[in-house]
Protein backbone atom coordinates (compact mmCIF):
# COMPACT_ATOMS: atom_id res chain seq x y z
CA UNK A 1 0.00 0.00 0.00
CA UNK A 2 2.90 2.48 0.68
CA UNK A 3 4.27 1.86 -2.66
CA UNK A 4 0.72 2.76 -4.31
CA UNK A 5 0.33 5.83 -1.57
CA UNK A 6 3.39 7.32 -2.97
CA UNK A 7 2.84 6.42 -6.69
CA UNK A 8 -0.22 8.42 -6.38
CA UNK A 9 1.04 11.29 -4.53
CA UNK A 10 3.97 11.31 -7.37
CA UNK A 11 1.47 11.41 -9.89
CA UNK A 12 -0.67 13.65 -8.05
CA UNK A 13 1.91 16.51 -7.86
CA UNK A 14 3.54 15.89 -10.86
CA UNK A 15 0.44 16.12 -13.34
CA UNK A 16 -1.92 18.39 -10.82
CA UNK A 17 -1.73 21.86 -11.96
CA UNK A 18 -0.67 24.76 -9.47
CA UNK A 19 -2.23 28.19 -9.94
CA UNK A 20 0.36 30.96 -8.87
CA UNK A 21 -1.16 33.57 -6.76
CA UNK A 22 -0.66 36.67 -8.83
CA UNK A 23 1.32 37.00 -11.97
CA UNK A 24 4.88 35.67 -10.74
CA UNK A 25 8.65 36.26 -12.42
CA UNK A 26 11.02 34.06 -11.49
CA UNK A 27 15.00 34.13 -12.40
CA UNK A 28 16.90 31.17 -12.68
CA UNK A 29 20.38 31.75 -13.38
CA UNK A 30 23.06 30.03 -14.90
CA UNK A 31 24.66 27.34 -13.19
CA UNK A 32 21.92 26.96 -10.87
CA UNK A 33 21.31 22.70 -10.06
CA UNK A 34 17.67 20.95 -10.38
CA UNK A 35 17.69 21.14 -6.87
CA UNK A 36 17.76 24.85 -6.89
CA UNK A 37 15.76 25.63 -9.65
CA UNK A 38 12.60 23.64 -7.48
CA UNK A 39 13.63 25.22 -4.31
CA UNK A 40 13.13 28.61 -6.46
CA UNK A 41 9.63 27.04 -8.05
CA UNK A 42 8.60 26.16 -4.69
CA UNK A 43 8.98 29.65 -2.69
CA UNK A 44 7.35 31.00 -5.50
CA UNK A 45 4.75 29.43 -5.51
CA UNK A 46 4.74 27.50 -9.00
CA UNK A 47 5.19 23.47 -7.79
CA UNK A 48 3.76 21.95 -5.03
CA UNK A 49 7.35 19.82 -4.57
CA UNK A 50 10.85 19.99 -4.98
CA UNK A 51 11.28 16.42 -4.97
CA UNK A 52 8.29 15.58 -7.44
CA UNK A 53 10.02 18.33 -9.22
CA UNK A 54 13.62 16.42 -9.15
CA UNK A 55 12.40 12.97 -9.65
CA UNK A 56 10.04 13.83 -12.52
CA UNK A 57 13.88 15.52 -14.28
CA UNK A 58 15.41 11.99 -13.68
CA UNK A 59 12.76 10.17 -15.16
CA UNK A 60 12.87 12.02 -17.88
CA UNK A 61 16.12 11.34 -18.66
CA UNK A 62 17.77 15.11 -17.02
CA UNK A 63 17.16 16.97 -20.47
CA UNK A 64 18.85 20.30 -20.22
CA UNK A 65 16.55 23.15 -18.78
CA UNK A 66 17.09 26.59 -19.81
CA UNK A 67 18.84 29.72 -17.49
CA UNK A 68 16.53 33.06 -18.11
CA UNK A 69 13.49 35.03 -16.44
CA UNK A 70 10.15 32.82 -16.45
CA UNK A 71 6.53 34.41 -15.91
CA UNK A 72 4.17 32.13 -14.58
CA UNK A 73 0.48 33.48 -14.92
CA UNK A 74 -1.69 30.13 -16.10
CA UNK A 75 -2.22 26.93 -13.97
CA UNK A 76 0.40 24.43 -14.48
CA UNK A 77 2.11 21.14 -13.76
CA UNK A 78 5.68 20.36 -12.95
CA UNK A 79 5.58 18.28 -16.77
CA UNK A 80 4.31 21.66 -18.12
CA UNK A 81 7.02 23.67 -16.31
CA UNK A 82 9.82 21.41 -17.58
CA UNK A 83 8.72 21.98 -21.00
CA UNK A 84 8.90 25.49 -21.17
CA UNK A 85 12.57 25.25 -19.18
CA UNK A 86 13.61 22.91 -21.58
CA UNK A 87 11.98 25.27 -24.46
CA UNK A 88 13.62 28.21 -23.20
CA UNK A 89 10.50 29.97 -22.96
CA UNK A 90 12.24 33.10 -21.24
CA UNK A 91 9.87 36.01 -20.53
CA UNK A 92 10.95 39.39 -22.54
CA UNK A 93 10.76 43.13 -21.19
CA UNK A 94 9.22 45.51 -24.09
CA UNK A 95 11.22 48.81 -24.49
CA UNK A 96 9.58 51.27 -26.79
CA UNK A 97 12.60 53.72 -27.64
CA UNK A 98 10.59 56.69 -29.32
CA UNK A 99 12.55 58.99 -32.72
CA UNK A 100 14.84 61.00 -30.84
CA UNK A 101 15.00 59.81 -27.47
CA UNK A 102 18.94 60.06 -26.18
CA UNK A 103 20.51 58.19 -24.35
CA UNK A 104 19.80 59.62 -21.04
CA UNK A 105 16.00 58.83 -22.14
CA UNK A 106 16.60 55.05 -23.24
CA UNK A 107 18.38 54.64 -19.91
CA UNK A 108 15.50 55.46 -18.31
CA UNK A 109 13.35 52.85 -20.24
CA UNK A 110 15.47 50.25 -19.61
CA UNK A 111 15.23 50.93 -16.20
CA UNK A 112 11.60 51.49 -15.89
CA UNK A 113 11.18 47.79 -18.01
CA UNK A 114 13.03 46.06 -14.84
CA UNK A 115 15.92 45.63 -17.20
CA UNK A 116 18.49 47.46 -14.64
CA UNK A 117 19.87 50.16 -13.52
CA UNK A 118 19.84 53.48 -15.59
CA UNK A 119 23.27 54.34 -14.95
CA UNK A 120 24.30 51.08 -16.27
CA UNK A 121 23.31 51.45 -19.47
CA UNK A 122 24.45 55.14 -19.93
CA UNK A 123 28.29 53.47 -19.24
CA UNK A 124 27.84 51.61 -21.84
CA UNK A 125 25.99 54.10 -23.89
CA UNK A 126 28.73 56.59 -23.42
CA UNK A 127 32.28 53.91 -23.40
CA UNK A 128 31.41 51.73 -25.97
CA UNK A 129 31.65 53.27 -29.00
CA UNK A 130 33.75 50.72 -30.52
CA UNK A 131 30.71 49.08 -31.30
CA UNK A 132 30.40 51.91 -33.96
CA UNK A 133 34.12 52.47 -34.82
CA UNK A 134 34.27 51.11 -38.24
CA UNK A 135 31.75 53.54 -39.61
CA UNK A 136 31.68 56.35 -36.80
CA UNK A 137 35.32 56.61 -35.86
CA UNK A 138 35.45 59.97 -34.18
CA UNK A 139 32.11 59.34 -32.41
CA UNK A 140 31.94 60.52 -28.42
CA UNK A 141 29.62 57.82 -27.68
CA UNK A 142 26.63 55.90 -28.82
CA UNK A 143 24.45 58.29 -29.30
CA UNK A 144 23.07 58.57 -32.35
CA UNK A 145 23.32 55.26 -33.51
CA UNK A 146 20.75 53.45 -30.68
CA UNK A 147 18.05 53.55 -33.47
CA UNK A 148 14.44 54.18 -32.63
CA UNK A 149 12.79 50.42 -32.34
CA UNK A 150 10.36 48.12 -29.93
CA UNK A 151 12.61 46.35 -28.60
CA UNK A 152 12.11 42.77 -26.17
CA UNK A 153 15.20 42.10 -24.27
CA UNK A 154 15.42 39.57 -21.68
CA UNK A 155 16.88 39.91 -17.86
CA UNK A 156 19.55 37.57 -19.02
CA UNK A 157 20.94 40.38 -21.43
CA UNK A 158 23.71 42.47 -21.01
CA UNK A 159 23.77 46.14 -21.17
CA UNK A 160 26.45 45.71 -23.85
CA UNK A 161 23.75 43.56 -25.20
CA UNK A 162 21.32 45.89 -25.19
CA UNK A 163 22.97 48.98 -27.15
CA UNK A 164 24.34 46.01 -29.78
CA UNK A 165 20.97 45.45 -30.58
CA UNK A 166 19.83 48.59 -31.05
CA UNK A 167 22.89 49.41 -33.13
CA UNK A 168 22.72 46.62 -35.45
CA UNK A 169 18.91 48.15 -36.20
CA UNK A 170 20.37 51.41 -37.12
CA UNK A 171 22.93 49.21 -39.27
CA UNK A 172 20.24 47.63 -40.91
CA UNK A 173 18.13 51.04 -41.29
CA UNK A 174 21.25 52.37 -43.05
CA UNK A 175 21.68 49.98 -45.24
CA UNK A 176 18.30 50.09 -46.33
CA UNK A 177 18.25 54.28 -47.01
CA UNK A 178 22.28 53.56 -48.43
CA UNK A 179 23.96 55.60 -46.20
CA UNK A 180 27.07 54.67 -46.55
CA UNK A 181 26.70 54.87 -50.14
CA UNK A 182 24.36 57.37 -51.64
CA UNK A 183 26.25 60.64 -52.61
CA UNK A 184 25.45 63.91 -50.51
CA UNK A 185 23.21 66.23 -52.16
CA UNK A 186 23.56 69.20 -50.38
CA UNK A 187 21.34 72.50 -49.94
CA UNK A 188 22.95 75.29 -52.76
CA UNK A 189 26.82 73.73 -52.30
CA UNK A 190 26.94 72.98 -48.66
CA UNK A 191 27.30 69.01 -49.57
CA UNK A 192 30.81 69.24 -49.42
CA UNK A 193 30.78 70.04 -45.55
CA UNK A 194 29.51 66.69 -44.81
CA UNK A 195 31.59 64.45 -47.53
CA UNK A 196 34.19 61.91 -46.07
CA UNK A 197 37.59 63.29 -47.35
CA UNK A 198 39.44 59.96 -46.87
CA UNK A 199 38.22 56.67 -48.62
CA UNK A 200 36.57 53.80 -46.59
CA UNK A 201 38.43 50.61 -46.97
CA UNK A 202 35.51 49.29 -48.79
CA UNK A 203 36.62 51.63 -51.73
CA UNK A 204 40.21 51.55 -51.31
CA UNK A 205 42.25 50.46 -54.18
CA UNK A 206 39.56 51.10 -56.91
CA UNK A 207 40.14 52.17 -60.01
CA UNK A 208 39.11 56.36 -59.90
CA UNK A 209 37.50 56.18 -63.27
CA UNK A 210 35.13 53.74 -61.65
CA UNK A 211 35.25 54.63 -58.18
CA UNK A 212 31.22 55.67 -56.55
CA UNK A 213 31.05 58.83 -55.67
CA UNK A 214 32.96 59.32 -51.86
CA UNK A 215 31.38 58.26 -49.08
CA UNK A 216 29.30 60.60 -47.30
CA UNK A 217 30.82 61.18 -43.42
CA UNK A 218 28.16 59.45 -41.43
CA UNK A 219 29.09 61.28 -38.00
CA UNK A 220 27.77 64.65 -39.74
CA UNK A 221 25.18 63.01 -41.60
CA UNK A 222 23.70 61.41 -37.99
CA UNK A 223 24.70 64.41 -35.72
CA UNK A 224 22.48 66.57 -38.32
CA UNK A 225 19.52 64.14 -38.44
CA UNK A 226 19.57 64.20 -34.82
CA UNK A 227 19.05 68.46 -34.91
CA UNK A 228 16.39 67.87 -37.32
CA UNK A 229 14.64 64.90 -35.62
CA UNK A 230 14.38 66.90 -31.78
CA UNK A 231 13.02 70.57 -34.34
CA UNK A 232 10.13 68.83 -35.43
CA UNK A 233 8.11 66.06 -35.48
CA UNK A 234 6.57 66.55 -38.65
CA UNK A 235 8.27 64.36 -41.24
CA UNK A 236 7.41 66.52 -44.56
CA UNK A 237 9.23 69.68 -42.82
CA UNK A 238 12.16 68.06 -41.88
CA UNK A 239 13.91 68.51 -45.37
CA UNK A 240 13.17 72.12 -44.92
CA UNK A 241 14.52 71.85 -41.13
CA UNK A 242 17.61 70.04 -42.96
CA UNK A 243 18.14 72.50 -45.62
CA UNK A 244 17.85 75.52 -43.19
CA UNK A 245 20.84 74.25 -40.86
CA UNK A 246 22.69 73.19 -44.52
CA UNK A 247 22.04 76.56 -45.59
CA UNK A 248 23.53 78.53 -42.92
CA UNK A 249 26.56 75.90 -42.81
CA UNK A 250 27.44 76.55 -46.04
CA UNK A 251 27.52 80.49 -45.50
CA UNK A 252 29.29 80.00 -42.18
CA UNK A 253 26.47 81.10 -39.93
CA UNK A 254 25.81 79.57 -36.66
CA UNK A 255 23.18 76.96 -36.37
CA UNK A 256 21.00 78.56 -33.34
CA UNK A 257 19.61 75.15 -32.75
CA UNK A 258 17.85 75.31 -29.09
CA UNK A 259 17.82 71.29 -28.81
CA UNK A 260 21.56 71.45 -29.16
CA UNK A 261 22.33 73.55 -25.86
CA UNK A 262 19.81 71.13 -24.27
CA UNK A 263 21.36 68.52 -24.87
CA UNK A 264 24.82 69.79 -23.51
CA UNK A 265 23.81 70.84 -20.13
CA UNK A 266 22.43 67.10 -19.94
CA UNK A 267 25.72 65.87 -20.33
CA UNK A 268 27.17 68.58 -17.87
CA UNK A 269 23.78 67.35 -15.40
CA UNK A 270 23.06 70.88 -15.88
CA UNK A 271 19.57 71.20 -17.35
CA UNK A 272 16.74 72.58 -15.21
CA UNK A 273 13.82 71.18 -17.87
CA UNK A 274 13.32 74.14 -19.58
CA UNK A 275 15.72 77.00 -22.03
CA UNK A 276 16.38 80.39 -20.48
CA UNK A 277 18.11 83.57 -21.89
CA UNK A 278 21.23 82.54 -19.25
CA UNK A 279 21.56 78.88 -21.54
CA UNK A 280 22.56 80.86 -24.72
CA UNK A 281 25.40 81.47 -23.32
CA UNK A 282 26.51 78.22 -21.71
CA UNK A 283 30.05 77.32 -22.25
CA UNK A 284 29.73 74.26 -24.30
CA UNK A 285 30.55 73.12 -28.11
CA UNK A 286 27.10 71.44 -28.08
CA UNK A 287 25.70 75.50 -27.85
CA UNK A 288 25.15 75.88 -31.33
CA UNK A 289 24.39 79.92 -30.77
CA UNK A 290 28.07 80.37 -29.49
CA UNK A 291 29.91 77.83 -32.05
CA UNK A 292 29.39 77.48 -35.25
CA UNK A 293 28.98 74.16 -36.80
CA UNK A 294 28.22 71.27 -36.12
CA UNK A 295 27.97 70.01 -32.27
CA UNK A 296 30.72 67.75 -31.70
CA UNK A 297 28.31 64.20 -32.52
CA UNK A 298 24.32 63.79 -32.31
CA UNK A 299 22.32 64.77 -29.77
CA UNK A 300 19.23 62.30 -30.13
CA UNK A 301 18.67 59.30 -31.81
CA UNK A 302 16.97 60.16 -35.26
CA UNK A 303 14.85 58.37 -37.02
CA UNK A 304 14.83 56.70 -40.84
CA UNK A 305 12.74 59.86 -41.77
CA UNK A 306 15.23 62.16 -40.36
CA UNK A 307 18.76 60.35 -41.64
CA UNK A 308 16.57 60.85 -45.50
CA UNK A 309 15.90 64.45 -44.57
CA UNK A 310 19.77 64.77 -43.65
CA UNK A 311 20.75 63.14 -46.88
CA UNK A 312 18.24 64.82 -49.12
CA UNK A 313 17.72 67.67 -48.26
CA UNK A 314 15.73 69.92 -49.76
CA UNK A 315 16.76 72.55 -52.01
CA UNK A 316 15.93 75.94 -50.62
CA UNK A 317 16.84 79.53 -49.82
CA UNK A 318 15.46 79.38 -46.65
CA UNK A 319 17.82 80.01 -43.24
CA UNK A 320 15.40 80.64 -40.61
CA UNK A 321 12.19 78.81 -39.60
CA UNK A 322 10.12 79.22 -36.08
CA UNK A 323 7.06 77.45 -35.15
CA UNK A 324 3.72 78.61 -36.23
CA UNK A 325 1.41 77.26 -32.77
CA UNK A 326 -0.22 74.49 -34.54
CA UNK A 327 2.51 72.14 -34.31
CA UNK A 328 4.22 72.82 -37.57
CA UNK A 329 6.69 75.92 -38.70
CA UNK A 330 7.23 78.91 -41.25
CA UNK A 331 9.88 78.91 -43.04
CA UNK A 332 11.89 81.96 -44.01
CA UNK A 333 14.88 83.57 -46.40
CA UNK A 334 15.29 86.53 -44.40
CA UNK A 335 15.73 88.33 -41.16
CA UNK A 336 13.00 90.62 -41.71
CA UNK A 337 10.40 87.75 -42.97
CA UNK A 338 11.82 85.69 -39.39
CA UNK A 339 11.24 88.69 -37.58
CA UNK A 340 7.57 89.07 -39.21
CA UNK A 341 7.13 84.89 -38.28
CA UNK A 342 7.83 85.45 -34.75
CA UNK A 343 5.57 87.61 -33.67
CA UNK A 344 2.85 86.20 -35.43
CA UNK A 345 3.75 83.11 -33.69
CA UNK A 346 4.07 85.00 -30.12
CA UNK A 347 0.52 87.02 -31.30
CA UNK A 348 -1.35 83.35 -31.84
CA UNK A 349 0.34 82.26 -28.54
CA UNK A 350 -1.23 84.93 -26.53
CA UNK A 351 1.28 87.55 -26.47
CA UNK A 352 4.01 85.66 -24.79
Amino acid sequence: MSALAAAGWFAWAVLTPVQPAAQTLVMLRPGYSTRRIASELKSAGVIRSEDAFILWRYLSHRRSLKAGEYLFEKPASIIDIQKRLRRGDVYFHTVVVPEGFTMFDIARAIQAAGLGPADDFLKVAQNDTAMISDIAPGAPSLEGYLFPDTYEFTRMMTMQDMAAAMVRQFRQVARQIRLTQAPMGGANGAESSLTAISVTADNAGVDSSNAAPPPVDIEKIVTMASIVEKETAVPGERPLVASVYYNRLAKHIALDADPSIIYGELLAGTYSGALHHNDMRFDSRYNTYKYAGLPPGPIGNPGKSALEAAMHPAQTEYYYFVADAQGHHRFSRTIEEHNKNVAAYRHAMGGQ
